[in-house]
């Protein structure tokens, strides 16, 4: 057994030997293989979703003999069909407008026997039944962000700052008429925080549509600037930085069939979240979790859809360091005065039963794991089937509640990673698994005892015939010495213990964000497996601060950024110079975004740890950071002077040892360019060499062909100064 220091303890009864099985070939990555090759991620089916106003069928497409088609499939029966084939479906489409695809095209369902399908802007409505097509509506095709209606006969989208809905004899018409830029409408607000994805609501039936209507003007301009025009050209967004003026957002609400437009009033102060908008069943009040700027008080409040009168407030929650909403309401069918409401509150994410008069009914889900989505409800109406961690973390699986006395049951059972959808009658479930030994395994399961009806798909290992290096879970204790870690070990093919390696931590660290799971590979992706082919041991941790563990866990870094979750990561480092084949001499640390962050701080604050580090969008001075992450995090600049200093990379630049690079695409709207280039400065003004090199015209991410010249970049920096 390991001697560990006496800080570190790895519980062994804990670890996962993830083996894959043996090879008949021993091919090699290569860097397109790990970012641009798609067969070599596991088998899924296409398309594969519930068909609503069936008798829990369900569809997918499927390639035949180089065909596609569409197959439907009983979870009672086990029966498959071929549903719609493509030349079936081209046909009937061109007949009526359209033009033809070459790829079976993305449907959604309208009925059991009516298949909806959008080209250029156009949606087109297919019958099952007869084979005929017909257009049902056209919209702009500049349009973003379309949403379509849940009756799927209107569309909302939006074009510059402006809101416009198309249905049938009236298209593209707009909602509003804003002729100020800096003001915008039908696009999600604050800046995309509190699980907001989008900025248009449409009620059940279609008839009325919420918006956001976000005001920007009292917002400083940031310039971006691209260099792909000649001359370069600026082109300026709204950014608002922690401590400054933020955007004021209010909420639209537009009648389809008056044409009229009220707004909620949201009242004062105008610098406020409003985040999780819930329609009533009955269409006519609007739900709106509004959440002071300080993020620490929280009230669900109703009001009417008609008049955009305040109704009332159902409820509170405030907590002394953050209340973070992110989910909407659900409401029980049949029981339109009763909702599920999600939240924190007891120290983990739980499902409280709600009466829309505000009185809490119950708490239906408790215990030391994360809900982590909420899928619908059970036959009858009598359970909510939701989604939850287990294991640590580690695993996810599909659960339900029983609504009257709050009973739990599970309802996958393999050990690993599942992911639900609920069918329309709630008795069944599409459950997509994997773990670290199997690539996907999909299967329908009986809701109320949890038994396979069928298996749609057992992957095989896509990478079966490549020499992959061996990954083992472990978990290491945290600085506090008490709190698990979960952390991934991936050792070399042909691993000899005698052997010393040089060692690359992977890392990320920050809120809502989690690297290691006991899915396939371990949550690894493929470039770490091309590290380990080059003779490189990998490994990740996932410290505090990150997501998927409880509040304590997660606000473990309030107001001190980068502190615990840097003693963390060298609780991560002492139980690596404790493995004797890891080479002291030689670790290098990686990461992007929060991870450059980290990258940097750990290159910088523990200066000596590392020998190289390659970090990428990095924050470097959480003043330049947005609003809304910011001050949930570490309160304003004015409020946390010495957390906001303490955590400020750029008064540590002068501490570095070893070989840094930094990478930033130019138009970053996400972390701006000024984090690094500030950096630069500081190293420029205090005599300090490091590495750099930017990415013209990319954002936050480097993604597409590029990716592959961005990992080359940083693999090679690895090779040759680790």
């Amino acid at each position: 057994m390991l001697h560990l220091p006496s800080r570190l303890t790895l519980l062994l009864g804990l670890a996962l030997l993830l083996q894959l099985p043996a090879r008949a070939q021993q091919q090699r990555l290569t860097m397109e293989d790990a970012f641009l090759n798609r067969s070599l991620q596991p088998q899924n089916l296409r398309q594969l979703t519930w068909i609503p106003g069936s008798d829990d069928e369900f569809s997918y497409v499927r390639t035949t003999s180089g065909q596609d088609e569409l197959v439907r499939g009983a979870a009672s029966t086990g029966q498959a069909t071929t549903g719609v084939a493509l030349p079936q479906l081209n046909a009937a489409l061109q007949t009526a407008g359209a033009e033809e695809f070459k790829a079976f095209p993305t449907v959604q369902w309208l009925a059991a026997g009516t298949l909806l399908v959008t080209q250029k802007n156009q949606v087109f409505r297919y019958d099952t039944q007869s084979g005929q097509a017909s257009r049902v509506l056209g919209y702009d095709p500049a349009a973003e962000n379309a949403e379509l209606d849940p009756t799927k006969t209107r569309v909302a989208y939006t074009k510059a700052q402006n809101l416009y809905i198309s249905l049938a004899g009236r298209e593209n018409e707009a909602v509003t008429q804003e002729t100020n830029p800096a003001i915008v409408n039908g696009q999600a607000a604050h800046r995309s925080e509190f699980g907001i994805t989008k900025g248009t609501f449409w009620s059940p039936q279609g008839q009325k549509l919420a918006f956001y209507r976000m005001d920007q003007s009292m917002v400083t301009d940031y310039p971006l600037v691209t260099v792909l025009p000649v001359p370069a050209k600026a082109t300026p967004i709204k950014y608002p930085m922690a401590g400054d003026k933020s955007h004021e957002v209010t909420v639209g609400v537009y009648d389809v069939n008056t044409r009229k437009t009220v707004f909620l009033q949201t009242g004062e102060p105008r610098e406020q979240y409003l985040t999780n908008l819930s329609w009533s069943p009955d269409e006519k009040f609007v739900y709106v979790a509004v959440l002071n700027r300080e993020q620490n008080h929280m009230r669900l409040n109703q009001y009417d859809a008609a008049s955009g009168g305040f109704v009332k407030t159902l409820f509170e929650e405030k907590d002394n360091k953050y209340v973070e909403p992110q989910h909407p309401l659900l409401f029980v069918p049949g029981k339109a005065d009763q909702f599920i409401w999600q939240s924190q509150r007891d120290g983990y994410n739980h499902l409280y039963l709600y009466s829309t008069s505000g009185k809490l009914l119950r708490q239906l889900t408790k215990g030391n794991f994360v809900v982590t989505d909420a899928l619908g409800f059970g036959a009858k109406n009598k359970e909510v089937v939701f989604m939850a961690t287990a294991n640590n973390g580690l695993e996810r699986q599909v659960q339900a509640a029983n609504l009257s006395n709050g009973k739990l049951r599970r309802i996958s059972q393999p050990a690993g990673t599942h992911s639900g959808t609920l069918s329309p009658s709630g008795r069944y479930v599409l459950d997509n698994f994997s773990s670290s030994t199997t690539p996907r395994l999909i299967q329908t399961l009986s809701v109320a005892d949890g038994r396979v009806k069928q298996t749609l798909l057992k992957a095989p290992n896509p990478v079966e015939s490549y020499a992959l290096g061996q990954t083992q879970l472990v978990t290491v204790r945290a600085a506090d010495g008490q709190t698990p870690l979960n952390a991934r070990l991936i050792t070399p093919p042909g691993f000899d213990p005698a052997k010393k390696y040089p060692t690359v931590v992977y890392l990320y660290g920050g809120p809502h964000v989690q690297l290691v799971t006991n899915s396939w590979l371990g949550g690894a992706n493929l470039w770490m497996q091309l590290m380990a082919q080059k003779g490189y041991v990998v490994f990740t941790i996932d410290s505090r601060g990150s997501g998927n563990r409880g509040q304590a866990f997660e606000q473990a870094t309030f107001r001190q950024l980068g502190t615990a979750e840097m003693a963390d990561q060298l609780q991560g480092v002492e139980y690596l110079r404790s493995l004797p084949y890891v080479d002291q001499t030689r670790l290098g640390v990686h990461g992007w975004s929060f991870g450059g962050f980290m990258t940097t701080t750990m290159m910088t604050r523990s200066p000596g740890t590392f020998k190289v580090g390659v970090g990428g969008g990095p924050v470097i001075d959480w003043r330049l950071y947005e609003v809304m992450y910011t001050e949930r995090y570490m309160d304003t600049p004015q409020e946390n002077p010495e957390g906001y200093a303490k955590a400020n990379l750029l008064n540590y630049v002068d501490k570095l040892q070893g070989r840094l690079l930094l990478i930033h695409g130019t138009v970053d709207d996400v972390v701006v360019w000024q984090h690094s280039l500030d950096y630069l400065k500081t190293a420029v003004d205090k005599g300090i060499q490091l590495d750099y090199f930017v990415y013209p015209g990319h954002p936050h991410n480097v993604g597409g062909k590029d990716r592959v010249h961005l990992y080359t970049k940083i693999t090679q920096y690895f090779d040759e100064h680790l």
